[in-house]
């Protein structure tokens, strides 16, 4: 075509193409059901992921919307009460976690099926980490279900699971918000739902501390037997006062309170260091400081928190994919 060509010939307008949108589900435990208030917003508006990455929770919650199981988990979730969550721990003495994870393990089979990753209608991976390399291991094919369950395998508490000859347990020890593996498969634009976010002033330095006369431990009066002084505790088999360790008060914290707290400060530092690195176009972080990693049966809170938090992102969003259109 010449420039004279240019005015006897029709216009033709190059059709916008949407550019693919990754959508990265963070780690969180409990937390982790702002995700389907996440994925609600995005749809409801039109959004629809063409990648979906996630962790833990995220690797759960991403993995069921990949195999249009979400509104059977919103279902489940929303009908979880302290009762329900205990039915689920099958707590075991020995073993590589406190929670042997059977009940869960079938009932996530019973939903999923034999579903294959690579059978979804989207490109899907959850994030694992090898136990004894530490190796970050995204997991695109196979089981789904069985995916899933070593993504949340959270240690101490779930025993990792075994895939294609690597024992595998929780990707949030490598990448609680894998914004990384959504690029890797194409993402043009990547949006971020980091759960932790919302948790302020932790993380400070305490520049001056010590022990005060208070700290002394308690000492059981003179001839007290030590079953005596134990309490209560020692009316309940070992099962029974595990689970009860499981939902601790706040006095002195149990055994899971310690294992989440101290991985929650160590996904917390490693989240801050791999997002400043390979920032989402798009981060999304719901207000959930208030539910603790272990309050799933406040799921009702959780997912209207995600909902709410996309909403307020949705022009960030829409001006993205149109910048990138």
């Amino acid at each position: 075509m010449t420039i004279e060509d240019i005015g006897t010939k029709p216009l033709v307008r190059r059709a916008a193409v949407r550019p693919s949108v990754g959508l990265v589900l963070g780690s969180g435990a409990a937390r982790g059901f702002a995700h389907i208030g996440v994925i609600h917003a995005l749809l409801e508006h039109g959004i629809k992921p063409d990648i979906v990455v996630g962790t833990s929770i995220g690797a759960l919650v991403g993995g069921c919307y990949a195999n249009d199981k979400l509104d059977e988990l919103e279902s489940w979730a929303r009908a979880l009460t302290l009762r329900r969550i205990l039915s689920y721990l099958d707590v075991r003495i020995g073993g590589s976690g406190l929670i042997g994870g059977s009940r869960l393990a079938r009932r996530l089979t019973d939903a999923m099926g034999s579903t294959a990753i690579e059978d979804l209608p989207l490109r899907f991976a959850a994030i694992a980490t090898e136990v004894g390399t530490g190796h970050e291991i995204w997991l695109t094919r196979g089981s789904l279900a069985l995916a899933m369950r070593a993504s949340y395998a959270l240690p101490g508490i779930f025993p990792p699971v075994k895939l294609g000859g690597r024992w595998l347990m929780d990707g949030a020890l490598v990448n609680p918000v894998p914004v990384t593996a959504a690029r890797a498969f194409g993402a043009r634009v990547v949006i971020a739902v980091n759960l932790d976010a919302d948790r302020f002033a932790r993380g400070a330095t305490i520049a001056s501390h010590g022990s005060d006369p208070s700290d002394e431990p308690p000492v059981p009066p003179p001839g007290t037997p030590r079953r005596a002084f134990m309490g209560l505790r020692g009316m309940f088999g070992a099962e029974r006062a595990l689970r009860r360790e499981m939902f601790a008060d706040a006095g002195r914290p149990g055994f899971s309170t310690v294992m989440v707290e101290a991985f929650n400060i160590m996904q917390d530092r490693l989240t801050r260091m791999r997002l400043a690195g390979d920032p989402p176009d798009v981060h999304i972080t719901p207000h959930i400081g208030h539910i603790g990693w272990l309050d799933f049966h406040r799921a009702t809170e959780a997912i209207a928190a995600g909902k709410v938090a996309t909403e307020k992102a949705l022009e960030p969003i829409m001006e993205t994919i149109a910048a990138l259109g």
